[in-house]
């Protein structure tokens, strides 16, 4: 099946055992019904007292890898402690049985100071997470392409690609005065892989105050690792703010920052632009920011067909970093399989001093929200990629640049008060557009005002729209593209400025 673009993972050949992902849901279902309970503090002191430097000395032991010598599947787990207080627990479907998959200290080693812990009885302490292994880039080493830890968090990487940003299961009322709830996977059910296969499936129990829920996660691994994600819902609570498919990355600075740290690197980004598949089949693009103060984007929209956050620039010399490698930071897109109907694409942008914080968010909200005693279904596909999505056949904005308008001996003039932006387009139709044609450059803005707008081919080919802004005061929320004979040739770029706030 071919659904706008993308092959459908084969969810159909699970569809003849649905018993455990049933009975997960009635699960579900059940405890939606009973007043919340936080998980049991069980984990021994001696683990929840960890800290960073000793528990990195615990490490799970490669030749204790489950199914590693019957399947090019492979199960590595995570141990409990430090940051990990609440423990899960895992257990392992063969032959139609689900049997508990018990913690056991063999599995790990236990270096420096991490070696106290073998005077300790650790049998209770259960698991913080797992990770799964595959042939991703050649055929003689098991590559880790997926992570399930802490909270609703997994990430997910294809071939080539680094760890960046992060997806959840959901996300409620990111952002909100009266602050933000984390559902957490409590237990997980995976399917033991056999020696031919080539995608991975795992269960889920979702839980938290407000929403309890059951997941199905169908998982493809290879040059974009896709993940079919089914869910049941169900509401203990009323949901002011219910984010689907959330996304989580980080965004320091980059080449529109006006601030910046004293650093040797260009860029410091996971992501560095949203961007949307709308309804009615608009490509809309917004470059993040790391805003001194936090901000809260919405874009409305009926039915989407896709969103995702973005790591465009991918030239190590745009980052210039050798241990982060910024430039193998996969993008991650959304797609839809069933209606979404109205609601909005969220995009939360948090201030940061630093790379060691993830600071953004971006998630869809449907107008129709879920309430105390109601149920929601929710499947959708969501893959890294290293360039934008196959359907997005427009000019792409590659660079976005401003910059003070005065000119030299100008210092001044009025023009010094003003702001001069550039929007660079690339790439799709506009490398069929010669440097002599028509095009033109729809600009409008719903804040403030734009002053000599105009539209430039640049010499390496692709088009320059630039503006300014003036120096008011007032916000500006401008949104451009370029047409030719009045049709769109590029995707619509979008951007908010803040006067001396980035």
């Amino acid at each position: 099946m071919v659904l706008l673009g993308y092959s459908m993972l084969a969810s159909t050949a699970f569809a003849e055992d649905d018993k455990h992902f049933n009975a997960v849901i009635e699960r579900a279902q059940q405890l939606a019904e009973t007043p919340y309970q936080a998980p049991e503090e069980s984990l021994p002191e001696v683990l929840r007292e960890l800290n960073y430097d000793t528990y990195r000395q615990i490490r799970f032991d490669p030749d204790h890898a489950y199914w590693k010598d019957e399947s090019p599947f492979s199960l590595q787990l995570f141990h409990s402690g430090f940051l990990f207080q609440t423990p899960i627990a895992l257990n392992v479907i063969e032959n139609d049985t689900a049997t508990p998959l018990p913690f056991s200290s063999e599995n790990y080693s236990y270096d420096g100071n991490a070696e106290k812990l073998k005077e300790y009885d650790l049998s209770g302490s259960d698991h913080a997470g797992f990770r799964l292994h595959y042939p991703l880039n050649n055929a003689e080493y098991a590559d880790e392409f997926a992570v399930f830890l802490g909270a609703s968090y997994f990430r997910i990487v294809g071939r080539d690609q680094a760890y960046g940003l992060s997806t959840r299961g959901l996300a409620i009322d990111t952002a909100s005065p009266d602050g933000e709830e984390f559902p957490a996977f409590r237990e997980f059910w995976m399917y033991k892989p056999d020696a031919n296969a080539e995608q991975f499936e795992l269960l889920a129990l979702l839980d938290s105050p407000s929403v309890s829920g059951a997941y199905r996660f169908i998982i493809q691994p290879g040059e974009d690792t896709e993940v079919e994600v089914e869910a049941e819902l169900f509401a203990r609570e009323d949901i002011a703010k219910l984010g689907v498919a959330p996304l989580t990355s980080m965004f320091t600075y980059g080449e529109a920052s006006r601030q910046r740290p004293d650093d040797f690197r260009p860029q410091v980004h996971d992501s560095d632009g949203l961007l949307m598949h709308t309804g009615s089949g608009a490509w809309l693009w917004r470059p993040l920011t790391n805003p001194e103060q936090l901000r809260i984007s919405t874009f409305t929209d009926s039915s989407p067909q896709g969103f995702g956050l973005m790591q465009r620039e991918r030239d190590f010399n745009r980052y210039l970093d050798t241990e982060a490698q910024y430039h193998r930071r996969p993008s991650q897109w959304v797609v839809p399989l069933d209606e979404w109907g109205p609601g909005h694409v969220e995009l939360v942008e948090i201030p940061t001093p630093d790379e060691t914080h993830d600071n953004i968010v971006a998630y869809w909200v449907a107008d129709d929200a879920l309430e105390a005693g109601e149920s929601r279904r929710l499947h959708y596909l969501t893959h890294t990629l290293n360039n934008d999505p196959e359907a997005h056949t427009l000019g792409r904005a590659i660079r976005t640049r401003h910059g003070s308008a005065a000119g030299p001996g100008q210092t001044d003039s009025s023009a010094s008060e003003q702001r001069q932006f550039i929007v660079d387009f690339q790439g799709g139709a506009l490398d069929e557009i010669a440097a002599d044609q028509p095009v033109e450059l729809d600009i409008s803005a719903q804040l403030g005002e734009v002053l000599l707008p105009q539209v430039t081919a640049l010499p390496n080919n692709g088009w320059r729209a630039s503006f300014r802004v003036p120096a008011n005061g007032q916000p500006s929320d401008v949104r451009l593209r370029l047409t030719l004979n009045h049709e769109p040739v590029s995707e619509t770029w979008n951007y908010v400025w803040y006067p001396d706030a980035e």
